[in-house]
């Protein structure tokens, strides 16, 4: 695994640690590891930095689906099109090219049932291409970007039925 690979998986597991902490990892100096990361944010595989929240924490009120999109892909008009519409929405926090039996699946965040719902019937369901879309509401989520959401767990528990 080269430096600037173990760098990348770093950064994933925490993204707050500092250039001197990461160079004392990667065995390397600070401005190397400075260098490495405008490299890799100009280059365009890093593109962003973010929090996970535990939304059922922060916020009891919000609500987040996923959202199955099929698709009619025209002439004019592929998925590329029609995901690169759906994802200018601010609702929207990702959009995915599937295989099976959708073709886009959709995730978004509302303050309420009702606002995921005008999303779906007033926003998306218009769009031309889209065919038909079926909501399915995040009730609670246990694990995201490799973080566990559960509350006090035995670790035994994790490993054994």
């Amino acid at each position: 695994m080269t430096k600037k690979e173990k760098l990348v998986d770093l950064l994933r597991q925490d993204a707050r640690l500092s250039n001197e902490q990461l160079a004392a990892m990667l065995d390397t100096s600070a401005d190397d590891v400075a260098a490495m990361i405008a490299e890799l944010e100009k280059s365009g595989m890093i593109i962003g930095y973010t929090a996970i929240i535990n939304e059922e924490e922060f916020d009891r009120n919000s609500v987040c689906a996923f959202i199955e999109v099929r698709v009619s892909p025209e002439i004019q008009c592929g998925y590329d099109d029609v995901a690169a519409v759906i994802a200018q929405y601010d609702e929207v926090s990702s959009v995915y090219l599937m295989s099976g039996g959708y073709d886009l699946a959709v995730t978004i965040k509302g303050t309420n049932l009702r606002d995921v719902a005008m999303f779906v019937t007033d926003r998306l369901a218009p769009l031309g291409g889209v065919l038909s879309t079926t909501t399915h509401f995040i009730l609670h989520r246990y694990k995201e970007k490799d973080k566990m959401f559960l509350k006090n767990t035995d670790e035994r528990s994790l490993v054994s039925p």
